[in-house]
């Protein structure tokens, strides 16, 4: 935003330095045709003093002012081309700064619409994730009754105490190891006795 906004002020300076050049050189161009009127008038008034003998006195002083003329119409158009020049250069410099001020808008509204999609994508993730810490608590919970169905089936067996604190995971497997441990050998037993 920075970026366009320095553009255009570059942009306006430049537009209103053209304009005040394309000014300039509409008021050099009426200069200029107002000076090939009057050297024409003067050729003219020349053509006709030569042509009359009569006013052989005056041609010196025409021939002169025919000369300056000719000079200042050459500083005309000396200075028209300096301003066509000039415009040339404010033109060329408008039309880069249109380009970048384009180009600077097009990445802007990329910039705009990418940030708009990690948005929607970030919208996807949260939920995503609040979906997980559902089910993530579900699971939990489902854990914790199922383990203590087994605490409370393994240590309520017959020859076991009851846990006097929390007991542990290992506590539990060593506990339900020595009852399936106990149950074979006596499965062993009953075997060799030839019990069914």
């Amino acid at each position: 935003t920075g970026v366009i906004s320095s553009l255009q002020r570059q942009l306006e300076i430049q537009e209103s330095q053209l304009r005040r050049a394309k000014s300039e050189k509409e008021v050099l161009q009426k200069k200029f045709r107002e000076q090939e009127n009057q050297l024409q008038a003067m050729s003219t008034k020349l053509c006709s003093l030569r042509e009359e003998q009569k006013h052989e006195e005056m041609l010196p002083t025409v021939e002169e002012e025919n000369c300056r003329l000719q000079q200042v119409v050459t500083e005309q158009e000396s200075q028209l081309a300096e301003q066509n020049k000039l415009i040339s250069e404010l033109q060329q410099t408008v039309s880069q700064l249109q380009a970048e001020l384009l180009t600077s808008r097009t990445l802007i509204r990329k910039q705009q619409r990418d940030q708009e999609a990690i948005q929607r994508q970030a919208e996807v993730l949260q939920h995503r994730e609040l979906q997980a810490r559902v089910a993530l608590e579900r699971i939990t919970s489902k854990f914790e009754r199922y383990r203590s169905k087994v605490i409370q089936a393994t240590f309520s067996s017959a020859g076991s105490k009851p846990p006097q604190a929390e007991v542990t995971d290992e506590e539990v497997l060593e506990a339900m190891q020595k009852i399936i441990n106990e149950r074979m050998e006596f499965y062993q037993i009953l075997k060799q006795k030839g019990i069914k």
